[in-house]
């Protein structure tokens, strides 16, 4: 279905994602701050910044996929190339992504309810390491709805 999706965005058909996102999509764009929230505004900011890609060719690397025990949510994540033509004809790589999308079952039908688009070389070095400081403790105090109940095992 992915796949599916990229290849008719990379012929000029944008509506390839955007025709799948929930209604409550939230979208993470690399060239933004904040979060985007909702499947009209979405659509908005995306058709505002490319309308038509043309892209050549898109390679996907490292695909990993997990699901929930339920079934009905999935997170797809991986690193997207995108080719484009130059002048000349010839391929020349656009640009280099890491893509997550987020999939949850909904009325029987994959839905994207969350995108997530990061440049693959966006710092010269490992910004979110603080090795310098020392290790550093993080707790998760609340599970996201959107995994749903938590299952007990054992």
């Amino acid at each position: 279905m992915e796949k599916s999706f990229n290849e008719r965005w990379s012929v000029g058909d944008n509506r390839s994602y955007l025709d799948n996102y929930a209604a409550e999509v939230s979208y993470f764009d690399p060239i933004l701050k904040e979060l985007i929230v909702g499947r009209d505004k979405v659509i908005a900011h995306l058709e505002s910044i490319d309308s038509n890609p043309h892209i050549a060719r898109g390679e996907y690397l490292n695909s990993g996929v997990s699901v929930v025990d339920r079934g009905d949510f999935t997170v797809l994540a991986r690193n997207l190339n995108t080719y484009v033509l130059d002048d000349n004809g010839n391929e020349r790589q656009e640009r280099a992504w890491n893509a997550t999308e987020a999939y949850r079952l909904i009325d029987g039908e994959w839905h994207i309810v969350h995108s997530n688009r990061a440049f693959t070389q966006t710092a010269a070095g490992a910004i979110a390491s603080s090795r310098a400081r020392g290790p550093r403790r993080v707790s998760v105090t609340r599970r996201s709805s959107l995994l749903g109940p938590r299952r007990r095992t054992g």
